[in-house]
Formats: structure tokens, C-alpha cells, sequence
């Protein structure tokens, strides 16, 4: 017997994950794209003057997404039947650790312009140097690869094809979308991956949250 509430909150969750790239990517691009400024100092000129709609997206695309990517995992987990589907559990293994991923992710990113805020007043140069190894790690975690997701995506698409716990063509279009996430790890092509696996998430999201929805 499944979770009436938890396959209720599980398609609340989905929803809001599309929303958060949507709002990602607006921010990013149309409000502050620190991304596209070359110049080192610059840039953290940049963070430093725009922190607070920095650390305000950080935790709507980040923090708020890892903790409700949690609920997610879980609603799928038992959408799947993870009791009995080895394959399910380790689709749920690979969604749990993508959400402390993404969690540590934005705290990682937030607390790290309050650092080069403190640095940047004695030593701007120094602040610099701070930031690209924040940026780093930031980005080893889960700001710019995205295989950890890719997995997760492609292990429930091959999970739900097995059961029919979910739509036929909503599972092969997981195949493009987690095959997406795993072309990150190439890093001449991490760019247009992480894009195609950012765009065709936002789909993928708001059509299993209608899944989870629906009665089965």
C-alpha cells in the first residue's frame, strides 16, 4: 500500500525542482552572470557586490533544492517498490547523495563570499586567490558536473521501465536527460551538457510531478 501523502508531497517536491532551475537560470543569466566576467578580481568584485541575491539564489537552487530533492528520493523510492527492487534502492542511494551534494554545494558557495568579504578589506589579491579555491570545490561538488544526478535520473528510468510505475515515454525520456547529466564529466563537452541536462530537467521534473500526482 503505498503513502497517499508521501507520493502527494513527493509530486510537490518535483514541482519545485523545476522551479528552482527556472529561477536558476533567470537569476543567473538576467540578474547577476559572474560566470561570464573573465577578469579574477573582477569577479569577485562582482560577488562581493551582489552577496546578498547570490546567497538568496544559492539557497532557492541549492539548499532548498538538495532538501527537497530528500522528500523526492524517498516518494520514488516507494513509488519504485524499493523494498524489493535492488535497483530502485540504489536509485535512492545515488538521489540521496546527490542532494547532500547539491546542499553542501550552496553552503559551500555562500560561505565562501563571506570569506572573501573579510579577506578583500586587507588583501584583494588575496581574496582572489581564496575564491578560485572555493570555486573549486564548489564545483567538484556538484556545481558543474552533474553525473551524480545523470545516474540517479538513469537508474529510475530503467527502474520504472521494469515495474510500470511510471509513464513509458517519461522513462526514455530520462534516458536523454540523465545521459545528459553524465557527459559533465567530459570536460570538453561539460558545458553543453550541463545546459541540455539543466533544460531537459525542468521537464522532466514538472512531468513526474504530475506522475506522482496522479493515482496510479
Amino acid at each position: 500500500m503505498k503513502n497517499t501523502q508521501l507520493q502527494k508531497w513527493g509530486g510537490v517536491a518535483a514541482f519545485y525542482e523545476a522551479l528552482a532551475y527556472i529561477i536558476g537560470m533567470v537569476g543567473f543569466i538576467f540578474g547577476v552572470n559572474i560566470s561570464e566576467i573573465a577578469d579574477p578580481l573582477q569577479k569577485v568584485t562582482a560577488l562581493i557586490d551582489n552577496q546578498g541575491l547570490l546567497t538568496s539564489l544559492m539557497l532557492v537552487v541549492y539548499v532548498f533544492f538538495g532538501a527537497w530533492l530528500v522528500v523526492l528520493s524517498l516518494a520514488l523510492h516507494e513509488r519504485l517498490d524499493g523494498e524489493n527492487s535492488a535497483l530502485a534502492r540504489t536509485a535512492t542511494v545515488f538521489g540521496l547523495i546527490w542532494s547532500v551534494l547539491v546542499i553542501a554545494s550552496g553552503m559551500i558557495y555562500n560561505v565562501g563570499i563571506e570569506t572573501i568579504i573579510a579577506v578583500y578589506a586587507t588583501d584583494p589579491s588575496q581574496a582572489v586567490t581564496v575564491w578560485l579555491a572555493i570555486s573549486s570545490v564548489f564545483n567538484g561538488l556538484g556545481g558543474g558536473v552533474e553525473v551524480v544526478g545523470g545516474i540517479w535520473v538513469l537508474l529510475l528510468s530503467v527502474a520504472a521501465l521494469r515495474n510500470g510505475a511510471l509513464p513509458r515515454a517519461f522513462n526514455f525520456f530520462g534516458f536523454i536527460v540523465g545521459g545528459a547529466g553524465m557527459v559533465t564529466i567530459v570536460p570538453a563537452l561539460a558545458e553543453i551538457g550541463a545546459n541540455i541536462f539543466g533544460l531537459t530537467q525542468i521537464i522532466w521534473f514538472i512531468w513526474l510531478g504530475i506522475a506522482l500526482l496522479r493515482r496510479k
